[in-house]
């Protein structure tokens, strides 16, 4: 750990999730905008998820100051919803590719570039917090998961550019769902660990 790191709950912390808050809202809307207009099911996915993050975090930001109980109770909740996040984008997919989608792959090149900057800001800025708990360490793997994400959405815009087809792009909309889906149950099984080590720990000192 490096010296200019953040301890836990302190005001820098919640600075710092305020500030990746803030980018994710503003990342949800700019894919929300650029998804619609390019026809882009791997756009859409990513401004779900960006939104989906976005609650996380304020889940996050309300759990800083509760009992460990709340604070597990709230990372499942951001699990589940990752979850359920990921169920809503492969209906996204199977519905564009019914309806036959024409995404353009400049608008999904250049808003991938965009949005992979601001999502290795927001993990760097949660790196710095030290002794993460369930809930920052939740929030750390939704803006990692949204690193990769961003890598596969420029993959596919590159293939739709080259290719003039739809189906790179439904397949990075299923690639996301599916890291969303990991994401979520690796934060439901953090959870879950941190609930038996708790329970561990009160039956030792019982003894």
């Amino acid at each position: 750990m490096s010296e200019d790191e953040l301890e836990i709950r302190t005001p820098g912390q919640r600075k710092i999730l305020w500030i990746v808050l803030g980018l994710n809202v503003a990342l949800a809307m700019a894919f929300a905008v650029t998804g619609l207009s390019a026809d882009s099911s791997a756009l859409i996915a990513n401004g779900l998820d960006n939104a989906s993050d976005s609650i996380v975090y304020i889940i996050t930001l309300l759990a800083l100051s509760r009992p460990p109980v709340w604070k597990r109770v709230a990372a499942r909740v951001s699990g589940g919803l990752l979850v359920l996040f990921a169920a809503g984008v492969l209906f996204d997919v199977v519905r564009r590719f019914l309806g036959d989608a024409e995404p353009v792959g400049v608008t999904m090149i250049v808003m991938a570039v965009i949005a992979a900057a601001v999502n290795a800001l927001c993990v760097w800025l949660l790196k710095r917090i030290r002794d993460a708990d369930v809930n920052v360490r939740a929030a750390t793997t939704f803006s990692t998961n949204d690193f990769v994400a961003n890598a596969g959405v420029l993959i596919g815009g590159s293939l739709v550019l080259w290719s003039g087809r739809a189906w790179p792009d439904l397949l990075v909309g299923l690639a996301v769902a599916a890291v969303a889906l990991k994401g979520g149950v690796n934060i439901l099984r953090d959870a879950n660990c941190e609930v038996e080590g708790h329970s561990r720990s009160a039956r030792s000192q019982k003894l």
